[in-house]
């Protein structure tokens, strides 16, 4: 599990271009068309808000969880004097743990792909289950194999900001079906001078069927999958899918 930590000071200017208005609107309309308006869901991976923020816009009440203490400071920075009542916990998704049960939870921006054994996948479908209420939806994406093997695979990204900048090394093992990202990054401090930081992480590739397997093992219904933002089936070259699984085993109370 990667848990950004000098990448978390820079993550929000380097990801301007994740149009998160738009993948907010997305989310907010698969759960309203579950019939979920408003009540409490909870952000599974939540990183520094981006998207926490957008769903409370809309009227939730929100909960984010994230394994990057760093991650979690600038989410709660960014929340002072408009999203205060926002509960932010340092919590490892394989291991989370609520008071009582959400409405929905959501989890995007590949957040799960950092999920490298089927059996820990199984483990979080198993904890979301557990922490949805009756009848309640989990939302999330992941990235495809497509997209490791042939977007990202042994490519280097880079780009120059003011002041700042990175490159991105993709290694993709077959065997593993594991993506390495190497990241080394380049702040420039006070004095004019630019230090060198690294980190490594890893996500997994993994297949539908291997992902529907965890969902239903680990006691959801599972309910579709759609080429990212959109209704439409998975395609050969998606580079990112949603999915949506609905809580099963609890009754309702009338």
């Amino acid at each position: 599990m990667g848990s950004y930590e000098t990448f978390a000071k820079v993550y929000d200017d380097f990801m301007d271009n994740i149009p998160y208005e738009q993948w907010a609107e997305y989310v907010i309309g698969l759960l309203r068309e579950d019939g979920i308006y408003d009540g409490l869901i909870l952000d599974l991976g939540c990183g520094t808000g981006s998207l926490t923020e957008k769903l409370a816009d809309a009227g939730y009440d929100m909960i984010g969880i994230d394994n990057s203490i760093e991650m979690l400071e600038i989410a709660k920075e960014k929340s002072i004097g408009k999203h205060e009542d926002i509960l932010y916990l340092f919590q490892d998704m394989r291991e989370f743990e609520l008071y009582g049960t959400v409405r929905g939870i959501v989890s995007i921006c590949d957040s799960m792909n950092y999920i490298l054994e089927k059996e820990d996948l199984t483990k979080v479908m198993r904890l979301v289950n557990n922490y949805l209420d009756p009848g309640g939806i989990f939302i999330f994406d992941m990235n495809t194999p497509y997209k490791y093997e042939t977007i990202l695979a042994d490519n280097t990204i880079a780009e120059d900001r003011d002041g700042m900048s990175f490159i991105w090394d993709n290694y993709f093992y077959e065997e593993e079906r594991i993506n390495e990202y190497s990241l080394h990054l380049f702040l420039q401090g006070d004095d004019g001078r630019y230090d060198k930081f690294t980190e490594t992480h890893y996500q997994k590739a993994y297949e539908i069927e291997q992902i529907k397997e965890a969902i239903e093992d680990g006691g959801l219904e599972f309910v579709g999958v759609y080429d990212a933002f959109t209704k439409d089936p998975p395609r050969e070259n998606s580079e990112r899918l949603y999915f949506i699984a609905r809580e099963k085993g609890k009754v309702e109370r009338i």
